[in-house]
């Protein structure tokens, strides 16, 4: 809380939006109870006291594997912006919102938001994960867009990621994201602006970042000796003693320098990110200037370490509509306060790194003396 608490008070936005996944952490059955007492004690903090209107969306509800996403939505106005309405997709109109409302049960009934798990198939093997999406729609100075929070399938192991480029799992992110953006571009509502943020799961292209980062090296396969499958890769110095510079296994990612992944924010590597590629009309993003954004070291003293479980990769982005993108860029925008970060990026956040947008929606654009309203969102 106070790390994001210090971005808070930097930025001070008016409306503040924040996206979370894997609510209850990956033992949710044990920890859920714990979220309760960290949503009061955001409420209750000091970077929060001036924020008079909340709106929270938890997805609790774990029995229920068919519907269970574990996502988490956050909005929060600040006092000192008077008119903001949220969408109520059951009476398709806007509601002046009003207050503060913690939702965490039957998200499913909830008017207030959309949200969908993947179909089965979309899930590799057809077994039920926590993923899914929450669309809410709000108009804030005669603007209406939609934020969605959305979780895609991850890499289950390196090797089968390395087979081919791209990778499978590429392909069932690509078919999921495809989903979520013709469910909020249907003819059932009138289409706005979108913002979708939230853990990707993009990762670089595998194949191509191992050639890369081991050119020069010579692979070694190690099989399992009872069914004869590739159990480890080992990539080594063709002289310099046959140094090891990759291990390779199902989840170890173990390259010999990491500050490959650290130097110039690894923007060395954004060659390889070719995911977002495939929704070039569809989504747009600012600049990327802040390194990986997962897998981290959840170790509290070592903030910039990467774990060695997984190719470190920009999971975590905020994407947009073009007209969404039309809005942050707009030329009245004359202050050009547009920020794409990172969160702590000295100090452990845990697995993921959370990254946040910060800009400003001009109401009446174009307009003389028009007000600027500073929008944050967080994911």
């Amino acid at each position: 809380i106070k790390c994001s608490g210090n971005t808070v008070q930097s930025h001070k936005p008016h409306f503040l939006a924040v996206h979370c996944q894997e609510v209850g952490g990956k033992n949710y059955e044990a920890s859920m109870s714990h979220v309760d007492c960290f949503v009061k004690e955001l409420l209750s903090s000091d970077a929060m006291k001036e924020y008079n209107r909340a709106r929270i969306y938890l997805d609790e509800n774990y029995k229920s594997q068919e519907q269970f996403t574990a996502l988490g939505s956050f909005y929060f106005i600040h006092e000192s912006l008077k008119n903001i309405h949220q969408f109520d997709f059951k009476a398709k109109k806007f509601k002046k919102v009003v207050g503060k409302e913690t939702c965490s049960e039957t998200l499913e009934s909830t008017p207030a938001l959309e949200k969908e798990k993947f179909p089965q198939d979309y899930f590799p093997e057809s077994k039920w994960s926590r993923k899914g999406f929450i669309r809410t729609r709000w108009v804030l100075a005669d603007c209406a867009f939609d934020l969605v929070n959305i979780h895609l399938f991850h890499d289950a192991s390196n090797l089968v990621a390395w087979e081919k480029s791209p990778s499978v799992y590429s392909g069932t992110r690509q078919k999921a994201l495809g989903y979520v953006l013709d469910r909020i571009t249907d003819q059932r509502y009138e289409k706005v602006p979108y913002f979708v943020f939230g853990d990707f799961n993009f990762r670089l292209d595998s194949k191509q970042v191992i050639e890369s980062l081991c050119s020069t090296a010579t692979m070694q396969t190690v099989r399992a000796a009872d069914t004869n499958e590739v159990d480890k890769l080992i990539f080594r110095e063709s002289d310099n003693d046959r140094k090891v510079v990759l291990q390779l296994e199902k989840k170890l990612f173990n390259y010999v320098n990491q500050d490959v992944f650290r130097e110039n924010n690894g923007t060395s590597l954004l060659e390889f990110d070719k995911e977002l590629s495939l929704f070039k009309d569809r989504l747009h993003e600012l600049e990327i200037s802040f390194p990986p954004s997962y897998p981290y070291s959840e170790d509290s003293s070592q903030g910039k370490q990467y774990m060695n479980t997984r190719c470190p990769a920009w999971c975590d982005r905020i994407l947009m509509s073009p007209s969404a993108r039309d809005l942050v860029l707009k030329p009245e925008n004359e202050e050009r306060a547009i920020v794409y970060d990172n969160i702590g990026p000295n100090v452990c956040m845990g697995d993921h790194k959370p990254v946040f947008l910060s800009f400003r929606i001009t109401a009446g654009a174009g307009k003389p003396n028009a007000n600027k309203h500073k929008c944050c969102v967080v994911q």
